[in-house]
């Protein structure tokens, strides 16, 4: 047979044979990282009940790794210390949260064409974080208590929440000032420190409010809170600016 035949015939069969199957690498990476991810969630969620609970230094990262079921030392191949696990979970919602009411003071801006009122702002601020704690479930509610004891930390936790809320807040002041063209501006800064004050209080759900009205009113009750806290706000903003 003449050669040009044979390497012909060699070329054809080579080009019947199936194609090697892609290397098994990338399958294991992508597994390996969604595993990854779903541990770090799993540590997050657990760690932000406990903190929202005991506090930053109420907790270990023994504790953490106890609450997932996992060895203690597996807790270092994630976090490199309790302050940068603290810093996540914290960071995790505080972006979902700050977001979402940014788009809301946003969009409330526009509807209104730049003439808002105090109560139209504050229910833009307010309403929509209440919403996350209403719909969120007991996640979110560990969230708030935890914010509750961050802004109520004067060594570190001012730093936390002046990283990740200060456009946010100055969104609203904003707002407020335009809504209230002849107030002082140190008064609109002091009715929002009132404002937080509240927010931050009912965020902790002490349950001290229960004890008070004798079960009338329930510190879970956020649904309560949202119908009340903006309109009252706002007429203590009216008040101190002389409207």
């Amino acid at each position: 047979m003449p050669v040009d035949v044979k390497s012909r015939r060699k070329r054809a069969t080579k080009a019947k044979q199936p194609k090697a199957p892609p290397p098994k690498t990338q399958t294991k990476r992508v597994t390996k990282a969604a595993q990854r991810a779903e541990m770090t969630e799993q540590i997050l969620d657990a760690a932000e009940d406990l903190f929202s609970k005991h506090g930053l230094y109420g907790v270990t990262l023994k504790d953490v790794a106890k609450s997932v079921g996992v060895h203690h030392t597996l807790m270092n191949y994630y976090f490199r210390d309790k302050k940068k696990l603290f810093d996540e979970v914290f960071g995790r919602r505080a972006v979902v949260t700050s977001t979402r009411r940014m788009h809301a003071l946003e969009d409330y801006d526009s509807v209104t064409k730049g003439k808002p009122t105090v109560e139209g702002a504050l229910r833009a601020f307010l309403d929509t974080d209440l919403d996350l704690y209403i719909e969120g479930g007991e996640r979110w509610k560990n969230y708030g208590a935890l914010g509750a004891q961050v802004a109520n930390t004067p060594e570190w936790g001012a730093e936390l929440m002046d990283k990740h809320f200060d456009p946010v807040v100055l969104r609203l002041i904003a707002l407020l000032k335009r809504a209230l063209p002849d107030c002082d501006d140190e008064d609109i800064f002091w009715g929002y420190h009132f404002v937080t004050g509240a927010l931050l209080l009912t965020l902790a759900r002490t349950g001290r409010i229960d004890k008070l009205s004798g079960g009338l009113c329930q510190s879970e009750d956020f649904e309560a809170v949202k119908q009340r806290m903006a309109k009252f706000m706002a007429g203590g903003f009216l008040a101190i600016c002389g409207k």
